[in-house]
């Protein structure tokens, strides 16, 4: 029997767990007869998957629905319907406020929920065929059925781009940073068995990917249960054992992991860094401030002193590494001096990338009740400073690699005709005059020109 075509629109809030997250989706719902549409005024069904983290995410959200509501309104005067879903975080911590809110939404499920989602929305037709009531799914229900051990390996193993794919190993955090959210809303830390995560990397591979991101929200706190039994295996692995595995594998040429936190960067993996060659020389490390009276307030439980030993202990690793991090902006007592500490580390770490945002408030933590509250005009007049001086040595290390060859895996279709897209091993991307052969190839490119987020160059040979 021919299952009937059906349009899904699945729009992704957030952080790159988020996106995967978001392919999952898509996965479990191709047996469905869902193929993916970008408008989505002509969806089936929408999904939003949302993130809790970024300032006014909420209100986001509700304006999207908003107009998910108009477009589902214009399906029903041509006789067709659309389901509207709210996933992620926010559906998370705000689901019954969403239901309250926005009464035409459909059905409501947490990150932890997803793999039942085909069973959700079965039963939320059922729902409104019969009484027109709305669905909402809690997280403690489904894990009551589900136990979260269960959950990773219910979930098709298909979520990639042919070239660079991303795998998930890690979710949830125990750290409590008083800033953040995930501890509530994606759970404790829990870490894939190794062997699943090795089975899903060898298929990834299979399928043509050649480049592997290793995703957690704090992936480098990975403790994953050994895959074999010998004495010389025992105990659970951490990520720099697995990152040695995953390298044996024919045909994998890149690894890379994010994100990580500081107090988790062990030994091991620093000794990855050095050992494995497929590992690459880019390392996303938050700090969040430069001053240590503010990562205390945040509850970081690392210094600055520690942190910068950290970028030490790397680059003795491994010389030809480069940084990028995150930096919270006018989080709350924050003053000048701190403002200034922080405009201090990136001169001193100088950061090939950096991504910075001003504070905002998030309900249920800890920083939300904190006192002082800094103003608006500051967080803007400081955030500025800090983009301008990130932009500053984000220019500059890119500039530095003019008239160097750089390798640079092709990865994707340019927007121009005949280009090609690429990544070196720093992330940054790189546009190709070439042909399509050239897709899932390593090239050496000698890199003539620089912007602060691009290369561009000629290649100069294949790599073997």
């Amino acid at each position: 029997m021919t299952v009937p075509s059906k349009k899904l629109y699945i729009k992704t809030y957030g952080c790159q767990m988020n996106v995967y997250d978001s392919g999952r989706m898509m996965d479990l719902l191709k047996p469905l007869g869902y193929s993916l549409t970008e408008d989505a005024s002509t969806a089936d069904m929408a999904i939003l998957n949302t993130c809790h983290i970024r300032e006014k995410a909420e209100q986001k959200v509700y304006s999207e629905l908003g107009r998910l509501r108009d477009h589902r309104n214009e399906r029903r005067e041509t006789g067709n319907d659309m389901l509207i879903a709210v996933g992620g975080c926010v559906g998370q911590a705000e689901g019954e406020e969403i239901i309250r809110q926005a009464p035409y939404v459909d059905l409501v499920f947490g990150p932890q929920t997803y793999h039942r989602l085909p069973e959700i929305i079965e039963k939320a037709r059922r729902k409104r065929a019969l009484s027109g009531e709305k669905t909402y799914q809690r997280t403690g229900v489904i894990d009551t059925d589900f136990p979260l051990e269960s959950k990773f390996d219910l979930l098709p193993a298909t979520t990639f781009s042919p070239i660079s794919a991303f795998l998930s190993i890690q979710e949830g955090c125990d750290k409590f940073c008083t800033f953040c959210v995930v501890p509530y809303t994606r759970g404790a830390e829990y870490s894939r068995p190794a062997k699943a995560v090795l089975e899903e990397a060898r298929l990834l591979v299979e399928f043509g990917a050649k480049e592997i991101t290793l995703l957690g929200q704090n992936v480098n706190g990975y403790h994953g249960e050994a895959p074999y039994s010998n004495s010389n295996a025992m105990g659970p692995w951490g990520l720099g054992r697995l990152v040695q595995e995953l390298a044996l594998i024919p045909g994998l040429i890149r690894i890379r992991y994010m994100t990580s936190h500081p107090r988790d960067m062990d030994q091991d993996l620093i000794d990855a860094h050095r050992d494995v060659p497929a590992l690459m020389p880019f390392l996303h490390l938050p700090v969040q401030s430069g001053s240590n009276k503010m990562l205390e307030a945040m509850n970081r439980k690392h210094t600055v002193s520690d942190y910068l030993n950290l970028i030490e202990k790397l680059r003795k690793a491994r010389p030809d590494i480069a940084f990028s991090s995150d930096f919270i902006i006018g989080f709350p007592g924050e003053t000048q001096a701190d403002h200034l500490a922080t405009l201090d580390l990136i001169r001193e770490v100088g950061y090939a990338q950096a991504y910075s945002f001003k504070y905002s408030m998030r309900p249920g933590t800890p920083a939300a009740a904190m006192d002082p509250q800094v103003s608006e005009e500051i967080k803007i007049k400081n955030l500025c400073e800090v983009q301008d001086f990130i932009n500053q040595k984000q220019l500059s290390f890119n500039q530095g690699k003019i008239g160097t060859i750089q390798s640079v895996l092709i990865d994707r279709q340019g927007k121009q005709v005949g280009q090609l897209m690429g990544k070196t091993e720093y992330m940054q991307s790189v546009p190709i005059a070439a042909s399509a052969d050239l897709l899932g190839q390593l090239v050496d490119v000698r890199i003539e020109t620089a912007s602060s987020n691009s290369l561009a160059g000629h290649i100069v040979s294949r790599t073997a």
